[in-house]
């Protein structure tokens, strides 16, 4: 199995996406602003979702399963 998509499978990675996904957040709108503020928060709440609700994102491109609970069955 790919490591990359292990890792984000794992709590540490969940975290990860978490806080990222709510950095990306905060930075558009708090820094940034305007279009390109809003652009980058609405990015943001990608991992934001992937994290809270334990799915990748990028799984399928590497032939895993896209929920997290079913890649850990598989380790």
């Amino acid at each position: 199995m790919n490591l990359f998509v292990r890792f984000m499978s794992s709590p540490t990675g969940r975290v990860a996406r978490v806080v990222g996904g709510g950095a990306l957040i905060g930075a558009g709108l708090i820094g940034a602003g305007g279009v390109a503020g809003y652009t980058m928060a609405a990015l943001g709440v990608v991992p934001l979702a992937a994290g809270l609700l334990d799915f990748c994102v990028f799984a399928p491109f590497f032939r895993t399963p896209f929920r997290g609970a079913k890649i850990r069955a598989m380790m």
